[in-house]
């Protein structure tokens, strides 16, 4: 991008409302709009909704609320079904001036001339029957019969300069004089974009390299229309993991899913701005404050982007360790039930204890669910290896009166860790260890019980003990006094 467009910037982010928006989508917006902010210019958000038939306003919901939730604000809004009137009057200049004409020639007719050219080795572009058509024919027989509007597409090369491939040249010739409307109120994709670029200011066109094949067409309507030449960045597609294109379900996953999954918004956009940008520097973190100094299109690479779910996880973890355990747990109340959160210090304990296990916030429910709703479980899990349930009944005994010893204020993970090793020593590790820390999670596999102890708090830490030695009354004849118990707090 050239210095002397540093003042006066526009781009637009223009996606069509006929899907959600998706991971390539969110890329791009977020390139236009860190370009524009670069250069106190304006991103425009413009949906191209002129195919009637697959546009739906759900989809353009679904791509506002993922710009919103991913921080870019658009400065303006346009939606190309709105100014159809606007494209009517060029469509019309178009005709007047003999840049464009009416073409009534049927699919089958076209059918047939693609196949004639094709099997002579040309290319199966139209061959211009209805060229030569007067104006005041075509006029009166367009309000009659089926037709299109075509432009006259001139023999020559074409080319632009895009700030990631340099320059790209086309041969127009073999394009031929193809559609840019299917009838007055009914422009396509191309003829509606260069209209709206021209009418909106816009000075850079920022979009995938899938458009590359559009640019040849949008210059030609530029040209015939006198509207000045713009400046182009195509940027490269995002593959899978195995290198080639992203795959249909990966595109239909949207931006929302994401958020709904509960990855945090810096990590998203984080990940989609390594999809295809590198750094000067060999380093993976990005703020958006980092970007907005650091991006720039001359480090755009040519080849795809690699699409790493693993990459996009590390990130996910990384800005959730970030967060204090107060703002993670206000970003966990969305995804965990309402009753978990009523126990604030429980909550917050346990936000901090898993924080660092967390890719995305809805795996909080699933890892740390047992602290706040305890489980069925088998009484045969709380005796360790070969040991006994009775073994298990006995040490959970001397353990719960050490606990329900213990004053609040000072139940805390080292110190539940000095007394319990007391007799861990004594006992050996596994026999007092596992049963209680199985007694705390329910679970074959968790946090270790120091750990648990404190999360829960002195509390729920003797309820669980308790309702384990009933589980093992329940399970084994036992001839310990009290077995069943409740402590006494």
């Amino acid at each position: 991008m050239t210095p002397e467009h540093k003042k006066n910037v526009r781009v637009r982010f223009a996606p069509s409302p006929t899907g959600p928006l998706n991971i390539g989508g969110a890329r791009t917006a977020f390139f236009c709009w860190l370009f524009a902010k670069q250069n106190s210019g304006a991103f425009i958000l413009r949906i191209e909704d002129t195919d009637f038939a697959r546009s739906s306003p759900e989809y353009e919901e679904n791509i506002k609320e993922g710009l919103i939730w991913l921080g870019l604000e658009w400065d303006e809004f346009y939606r190309q079904s709105d100014r159809l009137e606007l494209y009517e009057r060029y469509l019309s200049k178009l005709i007047k001036e003999n840049f464009a004409y009416y073409c009534f020639c049927s699919p089958e007719e076209l059918e047939s001339e693609e196949e004639a050219r094709l099997s002579q080795g040309l290319s199966p572009k139209y061959g211009g029957k209805c060229r030569m058509i007067p104006i005041n024919e075509a006029e009166r027989r367009s309000k009659t019969e089926r037709h299109v509007i075509r432009i006259k597409t001139p023999e020559k090369e074409a080319s632009f300069h895009d700030a990631v491939r340099g320059k790209v040249s086309f041969d127009i010739a073999l394009m031929g004089d193809f559609i840019i409307a299917k009838g007055a109120g009914n422009p396509l994709f191309n003829f509606s974009n260069v209209v709206d670029d021209y009418e909106m200011n816009i000075t850079h066109v920022v979009r995938g390299e899938d458009h590359i094949s559009n640019t040849p067409r949008q210059l030609v309507i530029q040209e015939a229309l006198g509207f000045p030449p713009l400046e182009y960045a195509h940027l490269p597609l995002i593959l899978g993991p195995d290198k080639k294109k992203l795959s249909k379900r990966d595109l239909a996953k949207s931006v929302i899913d994401y958020r709904n999954e509960g990855y945090l918004v810096q990590a998203i956009l984080n990940f989609i701005a390594l999809l295809g940008w590198h750094p000067e520097e060999d380093r993976e973190v990005f703020s958006v404050s980092d970007m907005m100094e650091e991006f720039s299109f001359s480090r755009v690479q040519k080849s795809g982007g690699v699409f790493n779910p693993t990459k996009l996880d590390w990130l996910g973890r990384h800005y959730i360790k970030k967060l204090s355990a107060e703002k993670l747990a206000e970003h966990l109340e969305p995804f965990v039930p309402k009753a978990w959160t009523a126990d604030k210090d429980r909550f917050l304990r346990t936000a901090d204890a898993f924080k660092e296990r967390l890719k995305k916030l809805s795996d909080f429910k699933t890892l740390a669910g047992f602290v706040f709703e305890l489980g069925d479980y088998e009484p045969g899990l709380l005796a360790w290896r070969k040991s006994t349930k009775e073994s298990a009944a006995i040490n959970l005994e001397e353990i719960l009166p050490i606990f329900n010893s213990m004053p609040e204020s000072d139940f805390k993970k080292e110190t539940i860790e000095s007394k319990m090793m007391l007799i861990a020593k004594m006992r050996g590790n596994g026999e007092v260890l596992w049963p209680l820390r199985v007694a705390l999670s329910g679970k074959e596999s968790s946090p270790g019980p120091f750990e648990l102890a404190e999360m829960l708090g002195k509390e729920e830490t003797l309820r669980r003990i308790s309702l384990a030695l009933r589980i093992l009354a329940g399970s084994v004849r036992s001839t310990s006094s009290g077995l069943a118990s409740s402590p006494q707090t």
